[in-house]
């Protein structure tokens, strides 16, 4: 299978329900490398970079799997803290939904919890915008286009007039999303300037729009309107899994990442976290010289699953890696404002009826609040043996110029705000995370994007950085691209590769495509 095979529809087996998702066929190949056992390194072990390991692994490659942290699992990985009550619990960079449109993520989560029962379903996917209005995806039916209807007529931030002053013109690609064309179409525009042109109400765009278009942790002003136009097919007109999505009922380490690293040793995978890769470059034999601080190894293929700071430090440290134009795209990648994931054990409970997971919009810089004890055992056991609550605070694209302290202190008194009860609550102990490492997706920057083939013809790229010919983003994106990755490695050397899955491929009405199209020329 290459990057540019043809998806077809299919029912898909990995925990969906909608039965246009498309499938990418696994190429034809040895089920298993004998004889000659090709030697690849996966750089990073982010989401991307576990799932490029596993599909080598998986085929007989010999994989050596480098990670600068300690930990596996990217940006959703964890590490071990001590609280000031001397309880040890497990840190993360904050809350992430597992969408079910999540196929590729979730094959890969199956590898070692077939029935993802360390997975649970939040029953809600609640907003509340300051000015007191609330909004729920829980009752709208998951059928495109009739959730789009519904979410009109029983949102309070969207009337029946204000469907009649949408500009048609502009809206209706959203009905026929299609890769790369919504690029094409929308990628020289904002985010914000597109829900202008297409007039959608502001109160609306503040509690559903922009939900989407801050998970990519940038200000709309600053995304461009393809993405967005993107995860609105993803997770809405495209797609009939709707907007639910599931949480690990364990901290990401014990759920996830640590049964995925056992099985990738026993496959005979050398894990080696703490231990970042230096210098990337060809050998004079056509294979990828690959060096440590501590050794240098040669290898017959290379996978590249780096955030974007590190593949731009990486690729200029490694001057002969690809040709000079695929490493000037690469320098002028860009990364999103600073995030800022606020978690607070507190020494007494939030409101029973406070949800696990609720979006906000309107207080300030606070875009999302999520109770742990809810549904994280971890954090369940520590509430019920003190009496208290695990509260977690989420600022998506902080303003240049704050400091951090200030972002700290802004974000607990907007919790105080969501959830007045939280005024009077003692914080037994606080962990602030500050990162600036997630991808930006400006306004005309597709095409500086990497697709994950290189000049390089053993060098591949993954992550949810890459440009990829499929309807993904986020975390869908880094497992997806890593599977493309390693099945342009795999059918070099003659080798099955994986299925990959996906949301259908385009608008799911030949009606409104149509109108679509005709309206395009």
């Amino acid at each position: 299978m290459t990057e540019g095979s043809t998806a077809r529809a299919v029912c898909v087996p990995h925990g969906g329900r909608d039965r246009r998702a498309g499938v990418l066929p696994a190429a034809p190949g040895r089920r298993r490398a004998d004889g000659f056992r090709p030697a690849v390194a996966v750089v990073g072990a982010g989401i991307a970079g576990l799932a490029a390991a596993t599909a080598l692994a998986e085929r007989g490659v010999a994989v050596t799997l480098y990670e600068r942290q300690p930990y596996v699992g990217g940006r959703a990985g964890g590490w071990s803290t001590r609280l000031k009550d001397g309880t040890e619990v497990t840190m993360s960079r904050g809350f992430h939904a597992f969408f079910r449109q999540y196929y590729n993520l979730r094959a890969l989560l199956r590898r070692t919890d077939p029935a993802l029962g360390r997975l649970t379903g939040l029953p809600d996917y609640p907003l509340l915008h300051a000015g007191g209005v609330r909004d729920s995806f829980r009752h709208l039916p998951r059928t495109p286009p009739f959730n789009a209807l519904a979410f009109a007529l029983l949102s309070p931030t969207f009337g029946v007039r204000d469907l009649f002053r949408l500009d048609v013109k502009s809206a209706l690609p959203l009905c026929d999303v299609r890769v790369p064309d919504v690029y094409d179409r929308l990628d020289r525009l904002s985010a914000h300037d597109y829900l202008d042109a297409v007039r959608f109400p502001h109160a609306a765009r503040h509690l559903a729009f922009e939900v989407f278009s801050r998970s990519f942790f940038a200000d709309p002003r600053q995304l461009s309107a393809a993405e967005l136009a993107l995860m609105f097919h993803i997770y809405f007109l495209g797609s009939s899994e709707g907007l639910l999505f599931d949480v690990p009922r364990a901290p990401y380490p014990a759920a996830l990442w640590d049964p995925l690293t056992e099985r990738l040793r026993r496959h005979g995978v050398r894990v080696r976290t703490g231990t970042p890769v230096e210098h990337v470059a060809p050998a004079p034999d056509g294979r990828l010289r690959v060096a440590t601080a501590r050794e240098a190894t040669v290898h017959d293929g290379v996978v590249l699953a780096l955030d974007t700071a590190a593949l731009r430090g990486l690729v200029a440290r490694s001057g002969e890696l690809g040709d000079a134009a695929w490493r000037e795209r690469i320098a002028r990648l860009r990364t999103a404002p600073p995030f800022l994931v606020s978690r607070l054990w507190l020494d007494r409970p939030v409101a029973p009826d406070r949800p696990g997971f609720l979006a906000t919009g309107g207080f300030g810089a606070l875009d999302n609040v999520s109770v742990l004890d809810r549904w994280e055992d971890e954090a369940r056991r520590w509430a019920a043996r003190t009496g208290g609550s695990v509260v977690e605070l989420h600022a998506y694209a902080l303003p240049d110029g704050i400091s951090r302290s200030a972002a700290q202190r802004h974000l607990i008194d907007q919790l105080h705000r969501v959830y007045p009860e939280t005024r009077t609550a003692g914080v037994v102990d606080a962990r602030h995370e500050w990162h600036a490492d997630c991808p930006l997706f400006p306004v005309g920057g597709y095409r500086d994007r990497p697709t994950v083939r290189t000049p390089h013809p053993r060098l591949m790229v993954a992550g949810d950085l890459v440009r990829c010919h499929l309807p993904v983003a986020l975390m869908e994106r880094a497992a997806t691209t890593g599977l493309l990755a390693a099945n342009a490695l795999l059918g070099r050397w003659g080798l099955q590769g994986h299925p990959v899955y996906t949301v259908p491929l385009r608008g799911r009405s030949p009606v409104l495509r149509g109108l679509a199209r005709r309206l395009k020329r």
